[in-house]
């Protein structure tokens, strides 16, 4: 074992290769990290972070084949001539997607696996699964079957599950992916608890960078093409443009102070939006520059495409998932749907879309009645696009894909031919007609879900999740798409737990709490209302916080200022 002062764990000249690839994904990594130290490893999608980690708890090489060089050591262990089980005693990883780690009936059950695994007796077995249940606070859900948590509870399951090894490294990867802003919040504040309490050493790999300087982190470790750029404390990276130049978001509250001609540097504590030190003259900048942008309201009324009114349902008798939910989505609009998991929110796509039919209540569009209408013929005009692309896709390859619903629409071949190619063009997938499907990116297949989609000519897109799990480039990529599509006259719902998202491209916002729709308003104003938002398990937006430090009233304008200022930089790609 390894004492304080030296790394618990230890790259040197650390190279690792797939198998199946014609070039290393890691490259002469050299990194060492110490016992009890918090470290974020950051990076675009495929810059090797995934594998980084992979290779510290034995999953490269062991399950995913291929050739390392140079050494690594973890907790005083050769990893590279170690198994996963041996390797498992030390490093304890939560996946992104806890569903993925379950493995007994119950709570209780699951958390004891490793122990019955290793024949613990009885007595030592109940006392440690009680001991770490109470550490992580899900000492009361032991008899839950795992289905039955919310996605918080659920990761401090994975958590405990692993704690019991009683491990000296916890590893998470992208633990914030699949949960709403609150639990998110709760999820990083609940890991620095375990570490103040266990003294581990903790590594968090996660595109959402200003969600984990929630609580404070040792060191960002930054990656791109297989390499380490940097390795810096928070404020020192903030202060460099290293994390714009690779894709990576910095916190809105940092890109508002650049946009007011504030220089960041490492003294300015930018880390957290509590503790940035703002002078007088900085305070004084970001209020010029509110005030030289004045915000335009537009009360254009559209006519109404989509309306809900009264609308009832549940899946059990007796036990309502919706209430009462009444709303107009005009035509031409972009427009988020949010609120915490088991909101309703999914729950009102499918009434939308005809995979649930409502107890009661009314659904129009354009003045029709939907609920007269069965699920092929809502899809002429109204498109869902799930959030998992492989859920979706059907056909080996790309064109037969984008293909597959005009099939049976009376068209000749060469109409079909017309109209996919003339889709994929709009995707900017037209290079890769001819590509298979399993050669994409998941942002490619994302935009092959919605080119099957979008052939149909639907008026209406909904979109569950539309950037989960994406990069800031990729997630970029995304959403200038789609507002393309909406710019063209495509009316557009997104379901979102991206509290950033919403502000950036969708003027209104839709808020569901406990099967009701509590809130219809501007993004800018729901993210300033800290009523709504403890009430819907939202994430007050940085831009109200640092507002509120500057004095600047009303806070929401201020958001709505920096919206508009963002759309313009990005716009014009500077």
């Amino acid at each position: 074992m390894i004492n304080e002062n030296s790394p618990i764990i230890s790259f040197k000249n650390y190279s690792f290769q797939y198998r199946a690839q014609k070039k290393p994904t890691l490259k002469g990594i050299n990194l060492d990290i110490y016992p009890g130290e918090r470290v974020l490893i950051a990076g675009p999608s495929g810059c090797g972070k995934s594998t980084l980690a992979g290779c510290i708890n034995g999953l490269n090489p062991y399950s995913n084949p291929g050739e390392c060089e140079g050494s690594l050591e973890v907790n005083g262990v050769d990893a590279t001539k170690s198994s996963i089980f041996e390797l498992s005693a030390h490093v304890g990883t939560v996946l992104q997607d806890p569903d993925g780690q379950f493995i007994g009936l119950t709570v209780g059950e699951d958390i004891a696996f490793a122990l019955e695994n290793s024949c613990t007796p009885q007595d030592e077995m109940h006392s440690i699964t009680k001991h770490v249940t109470e550490l992580v606070g899900i000492e009361h859900h032991l008899d839950y079957a795992p289905h039955e948590l919310s996605g918080g509870q659920k990761q401090r399951v994975s958590l405990a599950g692993v704690m019991v090894d009683q491990v000296k490294i916890l590893l998470f990867d992208e633990p914030l992916a699949s949960l709403d802003p609150a639990t998110g919040k709760q999820t990083i504040e609940l890991i620095d608890e375990i570490q103040q309490k266990t003294d581990t050493t903790v590594l968090i790999i996660e595109h959402r960078l200003e969600d984990v300087l929630w609580r404070d982190v040792d060191r960002i470790i930054l990656m791109n093409d297989g390499q380490i750029l940097a390795d810096l404390s928070p404020d020192e990276l903030l202060a460099s443009n290293l994390l714009i130049e690779n894709g990576i978001r910095e916190p809105l509250y940092v890109t508002a102070m650049r946009y007011a001609g504030i220089e960041i540097t490492a003294q300015k504590k930018a880390s957290h939006v509590d503790s940035v030190v703002l002078d007088e003259e900085d305070t004084k900048k970001l209020n010029q520059w509110f005030e030289s942008h004045p915000v335009l309201k537009n009360n254009d009324k559209k006519e109404a495409l989509l309306e809900v009114k009264n609308l009832e349902f549940g899946y059990v008798k007796g036990q309502k998932i919706l209430s009462d939910v009444s709303l107009s989505i005009s035509k031409g609009e972009m427009v988020s749907i949010v609120g915490k998991n088991g909101a309703g929110k999914s729950t009102f796509s499918k009434l939308i879309c005809g995979f649930e039919t409502p107890d009661s209540g009314e659904i129009l569009f354009k003045g029709k009645d939907l609920l007269k209408e069965n699920i092929r013929h809502r899809a002429k005009y109204i498109g869902y696009v799930m959030q998992n692309p492989n859920q979706m896709i059907s056909k080996t390859m790309i064109f037969e894909e984008v293909a597959l619903s005009l099939q049976n629409q009376g068209l000749s071949q060469e109409e079909i031919k017309e109209k996919v190619e003339a889709t994929l063009k709009i995707c900017g997938l037209y290079p890769f007609r001819n590509w298979p499907v399993s050669a994409l990116s998941f942002g490619q297949k994302k935009r092959v879900t919605i080119a099957s989609v979008l052939v149909q000519d639907p008026e209406l897109i909904i979109l569950d999740e539309p950037t989960a799990g994406q990069d800031f480039r990729h997630y970029t990529e995304i959403m200038e798409f789609l507002r393309k599509l909406n710019e063209q006259g495509v009316t557009i719902i997104m379901i979102t737990h991206d509290m950033h998202l919403m502000l950036e491209y969708t003027p209104r916002a839709v808020v569901f709490a406990d099967g009701k729709m509590i809130a219809d308003r501007s993004a800018a104003e729901v993210l300033c209302d800290p009523e709504l938002i403890s009430h819907a398990a939202l994430k007050e937006t940085s831009l109200f916080t640092l507002a509120n430090r500057c004095g600047i009233v009303p806070p929401e304008e201020f958001v709505e200022c920096f919206i508009e200022e963002d759309r313009e930089v990005r716009k014009h790609g500077c």
